[in-house]
């Protein structure tokens, strides 16, 4: 897994490899810890499309007290059943193909009390073929699961310029903050020789 991929995950649950197409992937597990819900996120998209699989955002767990989330279901893009609509004069709209076929694999994460999300089930198995073809699971997607895929790498690259943004900021507030102390120890400097002038004057005016 690459070093940007693996940010959020506690390094005490990166112990669980599975082989996917001779690439050992991190598998998720009862227990695993992120730093948030979006590290949660683009941890099992990660998974997802290493093992041949395209990522749901589903389900959601609120406060009741101030309406942030509390728990969140990723599960696979095959998941449930579609069902058709129907109005008093038969469809509403014209049927198409449908991708879901009641797949059960997904992971729950909840926000933990120390501050981090974990993982707190697991379902591996998939009831369908997995598909190792980037091609060939774009072509499995309906338009919202390609809309979910394409702002998840959106928010990975978004995450990865917020890193590199907080280490220049950070380069760059050490910078003003020695030469604050540079400033300061001048300022200091002058404030010392004035009032050594100001001794040498009032001595001088005295011996007058």
């Amino acid at each position: 897994m690459d070093p940007d991929e693996g940010a959020g995950i506690e390094s005490s649950s990166m112990r669980e490899l599975v082989e996917c197409d001779g690439v050992s992937t991190v598998e998720p597990h009862e227990g695993m810890e992120f730093e948030s819900e979006d590290a949660a996120k683009i941890f099992y998209d990660e998974y997802a499309r290493r093992v041949g699989f395209v990522m749901r955002v589903m389900s959601c767990r609120r406060s009741e007290r101030d309406g942030r989330i509390l728990a969140r279901r990723l599960g696979c893009n095959k998941e449930g059943h579609c069902v058709s609509i129907r109005g008093r004069f038969g469809p509403v709209r014209k049927p198409r193909p449908s991708t879901r076929e009641g797949c059960k694999a997904m992971i729950h994460v909840k926000y933990d009390k120390s501050g981090k999300w974990v993982i707190t089930k697991f379902v591996r198995d998939h009831n369908h073929p997995l598909v190792l073809s980037p091609r060939e699971a774009r072509q499995t997607m309906d338009e919202k699961d390609k809309k979910i895929q394409e702002l998840t790498a959106d928010l990975r690259n978004k995450k990865r310029l917020c890193a590199a943004y907080q280490e220049q900021l950070t380069s760059f507030m050490k910078i003003v903050e020695e030469h604050n102390d540079k400033l300061s120890k001048k300022v200091q400097n002058v404030v010392n020789n004035l009032k050594e002038y100001e001794c040498i004057e009032h001595e001088l005016l005295h011996d007058r």
